[in-house]
């Protein structure tokens, strides 16, 4: 039976990819989801995997050919596939031939392999191992962290048994299937891995003091100057998190100051050293260190510079009055976290305000795509959230159905798990329109960079005391600036203005919002 080889779905606004390459012919056997072809689209190349085991039987569209989502590729008949992939493992894994040994007969080694990271996604770096070689692992028992381009995750161990062999190092940058490392039977793992575990055996890395932690952990720590002793650990096998530096970091943690007065003392007075640990004069260290930037951060950086030069990027800026608002909560704040367990922000009043105008003005939840204006019906808002290794917008789906309760429990939610790079790849895809608030940060006045393919982007500020007519009045009232950034190719100056303008009227006057007008 032929089995036809279509274009999978490429990802977010992506509908067309040109085929790259061919990684096989026509007569060639080919094992199920193995690579057979590569696609290149705007953002990614990515390979296109064999559905079922069989024989290369008909290429459809040649290298070079411009193919959508869905369209025919080629296809693959019965045939004895199996022996061809028999044979070129036979002499592929000749080096690994120890693995098996290591399991002492209670089975063959398993290949720990990189797992799909999601939409758009090919690969991933190692970001730390959480075994040893030697060590036992339970199925399902987290082994490694991968870093990818939105989030870091875990990779399971496949079966129960004993780590036997690291094949990527931490820091190695590895596609989706390829071999981590392997893991042996239960029974007698320990005596071929004694040879390798010297060289794996700081893949949980620790720091001087003895206390473990991953490299992104004890770069915070770091950056902090914190004392990593002092900070209460409570990952597995007593593993420092990200979740306790950021908790220790609220509770008001103080940075180890020990280091700066250690020198001091030995060629300047007490009082030079504290003030030298305040504003220190000369570097501890070098005067400058290189630092490769993270995954995420290369991907940030990627794609804001994209949407300033793809979009007619324009901002348009007014003022508020929170003073209705600041009066609502301050009535409601304590009844509404009693009943909902949440307390209510300001960011739920914004997003109901924002989806009133995106009605009115919806070219701006509306996208560009090739040649085409999408608009959207729905109202899939997302909430920009700054954690320690960059910026990351989950979205909140069809927010225009969700109570103030539900809202605010969803930015919650995504804070909490956002600080320990918990969120998944499908909560931060998507939207249709985002927020931003700098003003959490201080910041008085900013120009927010649209989050392509959307087309427009609210930026909230600080709430400051201004002096405010009121009739003929000069009163002190609440004042926060916002900025609303769009792309000037779909928005014209008036819908963009005037979608703040709405915004506004429903902030000052947050019966609007209530009511749908």
């Amino acid at each position: 039976m032929a089995t036809e080889i279509k274009v999978p779905t490429l990802g977010e606004s992506l509908t067309e990819a040109t085929v790259a390459t061919w990684l096989k012919s026509v007569g060639d056997a080919v094992a199920a989801d193995e690579p057979i072809l590569e696609l290149e689209t705007d953002k990614v190349t990515m390979e296109v995997n064999a559905p079922v085991a069989g024989t290369l039987t008909e290429i459809s569209a040649e290298a070079g050919a411009e193919v959508e989502v869905g369209a025919l590729l080629g296809v693959i008949g019965d045939g004895a596939a199996a022996p061809a992939p028999e044979a070129a493992p036979a002499t592929e894994t000749a080096a690994p031939a120890p693995a098996p040994a290591a399991s002492g007969g209670d089975g063959e080694a398993v290949d720990i392999v990189v797992p799909v990271l999601g939409e758009s996604l090919t690969e991933g770096t190692v970001a730390s191992w959480l075994k040893s070689v030697g060590d036992a692992v339970a199925a399902d028992e987290p082994l490694l962290e991968l870093e990818t381009d939105k989030v870091t995750m875990e990779v399971n161990a496949p079966s129960a048994g004993t780590l036997a062999e690291i094949l990527a190092d931490v820091g190695a940058e590895v596609e989706v299937g390829a071999i981590l490392g392997r893991i042996g039977g239960s029974g007698g793992a320990v005596a071929a891995p004694a040879a390798a575990a010297p060289k794996e055996a700081p893949a949980p890395v620790a720091s001087s003091d003895g206390v473990q932690m991953s490299p992104a952990v004890r770069k915070l720590i770091e950056d902090e100057g914190y004392d990593a002793t002092q900070i209460p650990a409570t990952g597995k096998d007593g593993r420092l998190t990200k979740g306790d530096v950021l908790a220790y970091q609220k509770s008001g943690g103080a940075p180890a100051a020990a280091p700066a007065p250690a020198a001091a003392p030995a060629s300047a007075p007490a009082e030079s050293g504290a003030a030298r640990t305040q504003i220190p004069s000369v570097p501890a260290g070098p005067r400058e260190e290189r630092v490769k930037m993270t995954r995420l951060r290369k991907v940030i950086a990627g794609r804001l510079k994209d949407a300033q030069n793809t979009a007619a990027m324009l901002t348009t800026f007014n003022e508020v009055d929170m003073s209705a608002v600041m009066a609502t909560r301050a009535q409601y704040r304590d009844k509404f976290e009693k009943t909902h367990g949440v307390r209510l922000g300001f960011m739920s009043y914004f997003i109901k305000a924002a989806i009133v105008a995106l009605k009115e003005f919806p070219a701006v939840n509306a996208e560009i795509q090739g040649d085409e204006i999408v608009y959207k019906n729905y109202y899939d808002i997302g909430v920009a959230v700054g954690t320690p290794t960059g910026l990351v917008v989950p979205v909140l789906r069809d927010a225009d159905q969700m109570s103030f309760a539900d809202i605010e429990k969803g930015i919650k939610d995504f804070g909490l798990r956002a600080r320990d790079g918990k969120l998944s790849l499908e909560e931060m895809t998507g939207g249709s329109f985002t927020i931003t608030n700098g003003g959490i940060y201080g910041s008085m006045l900013s120009t927010p960079i649209i989050n392509s393919p959307q087309s427009g982007i609210l930026g909230m500020h600080n709430i400051v005391k201004r002096p405010w007519v009121v009739g003929d009045e000069i009163k002190v009232r609440p004042i926060m600036y916002l900025a609303h950034s769009y792309d000037h190719r779909i928005i014209d100056g008036r819908e963009a203005v005037s979608m703040l303008v709405r915004i506004k009227e429903c902030i000052e006057d947050p019966q609007r919002i209530m009511l749908d007008m």
